[in-house]
């Protein structure tokens, strides 16, 4: 299967999208991948990116195109693909609708992973990350420490990153409204939009996303 994941930031798209390749047998393609292995081979791509990213600029469509374009084209992905980040824009889902189409295939489904924005800043604003080590994370709703702002692992003070606060989340899912929420309709007005909930246990939104996109694929 071929499949764009989309929804808001704290949507939970990489847990979901690493779960759904897996079951799939497809790889996952992100955007952040992308950039990080072009980037460390020092590919004409990747130093096109790192200029611009050194620069504090965002990347141009054309270069996360071109570099999601030699990635489909690998032998792994022949078969499929789980694209996340990609496409993030009108723009960009226009382009990868005329490099399918150049090479014979389309996509099969678009999966809108559907959460309340009260809930998506409820998710982000609420975590908690060890200075020690950033890998041990908790939540002050879902997974709290025993002792508030102490790490359980290891002792360390736990912190709120500045990109975790309720303005700097806000603001990311005013830049999704405008920016990336229009590619929903976009694919939707080809009949690829698979819309599910993505609240609950990671288990239960993923078993919903296979059984909607398997309902999906033989609509």
């Amino acid at each position: 299967m071929r499949i764009v994941l989309v929804g808001p930031p704290g949507a939970g798209k990489g847990t979901q999208a690493a779960y759904l390749a897996k079951n799939l047998s497809i790889p996952h393609i992100s955007t952040g991948d992308l950039f990080r292995a072009n980037i460390s081979q020092g590919t004409p791509l990747g130093k096109r990116a790192k200029e611009f990213i050194d620069a504090g600029e965002l990347v141009p469509d054309e270069v996360t195109i071109g570099m999601a374009r030699e990635r489909m084209a690998e032998p792994d992905a022949v078969n499929g693909f789980l694209l996340d980040g990609f496409p993030r824009n009108v723009a960009q889902a226009e382009a990868l609708d005329a490099a399918l189409k150049g090479d014979g295939v389309a996509l099969d489904a678009v999966l809108d992973l559907e959460v309340p924005e009260d809930e998506v800043v409820k998710r982000i604003a609420g975590r908690r990350i060890c200075r020690n080590d950033s890998a041990h994370v908790f939540h002050v709703t879902y997974n709290p420490p025993k002792t508030e702002g102490v790490c359980d692992v290891c002792g360390g003070e736990l912190y709120q990153r500045a990109d975790d606060s309720e303005e700097t989340v806000r603001r990311r899912l005013e830049v999704y409204h405008t920016q990336t929420e229009p590619i929903i309709d976009h694919y939707r007005a080809q009949g690829l939009v698979v819309t599910i909930s993505a609240l609950g246990e990671v288990t239960e939104v993923t078993e919903r996303a296979m059984a909607a996109l398997k309902r999906g694929a033989a609509a």
